[in-house]
Formats: structure tokens, C-alpha cells, sequence
């Protein structure tokens, strides 16, 4: 099959382009930042400069493909890329793109807590547009919500990381009782990967590891991992709030806004786990997905 790739130099879409070819896929990726590129000089791998507003782009990329897989996403709104842009408009685009060309699958990266709905955050309230936006394109469509995805460029365990090896204590917020279901990040992209290849799989999915666990005891794993286990001192929630709201004027430098608060407290994990039961895959456990912390240097 030929596919297209949007948000393919992201966390997930590295992963998901490398299985793509192993599974014997052609692959053509849309590539906002030239010079930043991680395929440069691939002779496997085509690429297409462009971005989500730049339709011209938008149909090279999805001329000729088979399948078009959709994961650009963000988490903090930065200038012109908002999460309406992004999330809604974006999907859009890539949409039409793919319905002119003729593409008869598409896959679409959504998330854990999508809803349209006012209690929701604008990510999640975006992510939910987006998918209604798939659901009613006329193509035969795969939405994903993943839980929290581990892996090595993840910010959050990196971030975790330097606070196990800097500090002689590592901060929680509230309780930390807030659960999770941590995936690995390769599960993730071969679920991505098989749901680009079986047109009868169509429908929302959710993914996510095999266990559910709490926020504090995902810090604790992580120290393990990395052979420093610390002590964790809970910092209280309306403190932790304050500090967020405060924060939210910086934006992407923002180190927690009131938003990711609130997708963390809401907690993220999967009822409807469809990684085994429709894909086929056995899950990582959490202490397996983390091995990779005691193998190499997190910056």
C-alpha cells in the first residue's frame, strides 16, 4: 500500500513510519519544517513540505495513496496553530485532501476524554469535532483515542526523569489517585499500522496498556526504572490550580496550564481497551515499557 502520513516526524508517527516499512508499505510524509527534517535523504521515504493550512501540499501528499493516517495534533495552542486551527480546521483539510484524491481508508489520531462537551477542555472539546468531522467524510475511517503513550520522546517521562535525578524528593499533585493506562508507544503504532491495512476495521477505539494504575504510582515507576527511587511529597490541588492558572499566559513554556490540570486529574484510562480484544496485540506492561529509562540517557 502507499500511504500518506501526517504528523509523521511526531512522537507516534517515527514509530509508526519505521513498522510501515518494515511491513513492506510506501510511505509519503508531510513535512512542516524542511530543515528539520528527520527523512531527509531516506530513499524510502517521501516527503512533502507543507503544512495543514497549505492545500496545494495537502493534495501531493494524499495524491495516489491507498490510505491516508491523520495524527497531527498539539497540546498547547502557540500564535496561529490553535486548537480549533489544528484539531478542527486541519482535520478538515486533510479530509478533503484525501476524499479528492480518492484514498479509500483513513486513520485518525483522536484522544482519551474526547467529547464535545462544556465541562470538557478546548483539546478535548477539538478532538471531538474532528472526529465527527471523520465519522460524516464518506471514507472508511478508523479513529484512535490512546491513554497516556510512553516512549522515549515523551516530554511528561522526561520531565519525570530529571525531577528522579535532580531533587531528593519528587512532587505529586493532590492525591496523585488519578488513573491511568499507560501504553507503550509501539503498540500504539502497530494498532495504527493494522487498522491501515483491514478496511473492515472502522469505528472509535480506544487504546491502552494492560494495567490501570494512579498517577503516583506511574512516578514511582519511572524512579524505579531509573534506579533512583525518591520519596514524593503531595502538593495540594488548589495550590497546584493556582499555579496553573498562573502559568497559562506563557503558553507553550508554560510548565503545566490549567488545561493539562484538568486532563490529568480527570485521569485517562480505557474500559473499552480494544489493543487486544480487536488488534490482536498483547500489551506492554508498564514496568516493560519503561525499560527503556535504565538503557539511556533521558535528557
Amino acid at each position: 500500500m502507499r500511504i500518506a502520513v501526517t504528523g509523521g516526524t511526531g512522537f507516534v508517527g517515527r514509530h509508526l513510519i519505521r513498522l510501515l516499512l518494515e511491513r513492506g508499505h510506501e510511505v509519503r510524509a508531510l513535512v512542516r519544517r524542511p530543515e528539520r527534517d528527520p527523512f531527509r535523504g531516506s530513499a524510502t521515504i517521501e516527503t512533502v513540505s507543507g503544512h495543514l493550512r497549505d492545500t496545494e501540499a495537502l493534495r501531493r501528499l494524499a495524491d495516489g495513496a491507498d490510505a491516508v493516517v491523520h495524527l497531527v495534533g498539539i497540546i498547547v495552542e502557540r500564535g496561529s496553530a490553535t486548537f480549533e486551527a489544528v484539531h478542527v480546521e486541519g482535520t478538515r483539510a486533510v479530509l478533503e485532501a484525501a476524499r479528492s484524491a480518492g484514498c479509500s481508508r483513513f486513520v485518525h489520531m483522536s484522544a482519551v476524554g474526547a467529547r464535545d462537551t462544556p465541562d470538557a477542555t478546548p483539546y478535548h472539546r477539538t478532538k471531538a469535532r474532528a472526529e465527527e468531522l471523520v465519522r460524516s467524510a464518506g471514507i472508511a475511517a478508523a479513529i484512535f483515542r490512546p491513554s497516556f503513550i510512553v516512549g522515549p520522546e515523551s516530554v511528561p517521562i522526561r520531565v519525570l526523569a530529571r525531577l528522579h535525578r535532580l531533587l531528593p524528593a519528587v512532587p505529586v499533585f493532590g492525591d496523585g489517585q488519578f488513573p491511568i493506562q499507560p501504553v507503550w508507544v509501539g503498540d500504539v503504532a502497530l494498532a495504527f499500522a493494522i487498522a491501515t491495512e483491514r478496511a473492515e476495521l472502522m469505528g472509535t477505539f480506544e487504546l491502552g496498556g494492560p494495567e490501570v494504575v494512579s498517577y503516583e504510582e506511574f512516578v514511582r515507576a519511572v524512579g524505579r526504572a531509573l534506579g533512583r527511587p525518591r520519596p514524593l511529597v503531595h502538593v495540594p490541588l488548589p495550590l497546584v490550580r493556582l499555579a496553573a492558572r498562573a502559568c497559562d499566559p506563557l503558553g507553550p513554556l508554560a510548565p503545566i496550564t490549567s488545561d493539562q490540570l484538568q486532563m490529568l486529574t480527570e485521569g485517562a484510562a480505557t474500559p473499552n481497551n480494544a489493543m487486544e480484544r480487536v488488534f490482536g496485540i498483547r500489551p506492554r506492561t508498564l514496568e516493560e515499557a519503561l525499560t527503556f529509562l535504565s538503557r539511556r540517557s533521558v535528557p
